[in-house]
């Protein structure tokens, strides 16, 4: 893939805007944007440079760099390292507006094997802050190799399954916020009508939700193989030790292959085999079931610690780790 964006259709809806421009008559993202101010964040022997563009803001710059950096810090303690050996990201303030929004990833700019340009709102708050992913999914996306289009939704599938784990270990969210969230939105991922695999099937839910669904019951399946000894995570930092990350492109069957050898089994091998040209269902109200997850009458879940795969579950968002290394200015 040339770029990764965390919304697709909100490139669409604002593609009139040059703040939302892509590669354009105008040149790369990065071109002929000034900057007012540069700041190195390091992480071990790794550099992230954020780099915040002319505009401004309420937020004071300070916090937005604590924000960036508890994102890369949920990063390094999924994967125990920052993936990429440089990586650039671009904060760009747009003027009247609240929130974050509209990530877009992209591999190779000069000295950097990625480059992130993340948009903030003039009024963004300290609460939309608490409240943003986008920042740690788009540096997730560091951490995969670039893939063919047809498997686009692998790199998103996995940014969007291990960015709120990552999180719950650093202690930015708590496991029952995870899982609530995955009852919600991973029935968005179920193949619809017409549905002719994850390949060949490019809707938002299958790519995003379809990718993330791909990623849970690959961890489950794992897990169950090893007992317990072994999940998802220790098939995606394999890739990455085997240098699968954004600037290389590589056949997704490549990365598998390396994450089942991590793990000892053929499970990611055997998913994509039966995934990637047909419609495959998960039984989703029997999965939460035997995971002990359930709704409560108020909306919110409960956790069932006798259910047959509870200590799976309790294993995939277990408790907070420290990170191993510690981001310097």
């Amino acid at each position: 893939m040339a770029w990764r964006s965390c919304f697709p259709l909100l490139l669409v809806l604002f593609a009139g805007s040059p703040a939302f421009a892509q590669d354009g008559p105008h040149g790369p993202p990065w071109a002929n944007v000034e900057i007012a101010s540069s700041h190195t964040l390091r992480f071990g022997d790794a550099v992230l440079q954020v780099d915040f563009a002319t505009g401004p803001l309420d937020l004071p710059t300070e916090t937005v760099l604590d924000h960036i950096h508890k994102a890369a810090s949920a990063v390094v303690a999924y994967y125990g390292r920052y993936p990429v050996a440089r990586a650039r990201m671009l904060v760009v303030p747009v003027a009247d507006r609240g929130g974050i929004f509209n990530g877009t990833t992209w591999p190779h700019h000069g000295d950097f094997q990625a480059f992130t340009r993340i948009h903030i709102g003039q009024h963004a708050t300290a609460a939309d802050l608490a409240e943003d992913w986008m920042t740690t999914h788009e540096q997730v996306h560091y951490a995969f190799p670039s893939l063919d289009d047809d498997q686009h939704w692998m790199e998103e599938g996995q940014a969007t399954y291990v960015e709120p784990i990552a999180r719950v270990m650093t202690g930015e969210l708590e496991a029952r916020q995870v899982w609530h969230d995955m009852m919600r939105d991973m029935q968005k991922g179920e193949p619809q009508a017409g549905d002719e695999g994850v390949n060949h099937t490019h809707t938002w839910g299958r790519t995003y939700w379809g990718g993330a669904l791909f990623c849970l019951m690959a961890d489950i399946q794992i897990r169950r193989e090893t007992q317990n000894r072994k999940g998802l995570q220790d098939a995606l930092r394999a890739v990455v030790a085997e240098g699968g990350t954004i600037e290389h492109d590589w056949p997704l069957p490549q990365a598998l292959a390396i994450g089942d050898r991590a793990t000892g089994t053929h499970v990611l091998t055997q998913m994509y085999a039966d995934w990637k040209d047909k419609p495959v269902q998960v039984d989703l109200p029997k999965l939460w079931e035997e995971l002990g997850v359930r709704w409560t009458a108020a909306g919110g879940i409960e956790f069932v610690s006798t259910a047959p795969l509870a200590n799976i579950r309790e294993a995939i968002t277990g408790p907070p780790l420290q990170a191993k290394h510690t981001a310097a200015r």
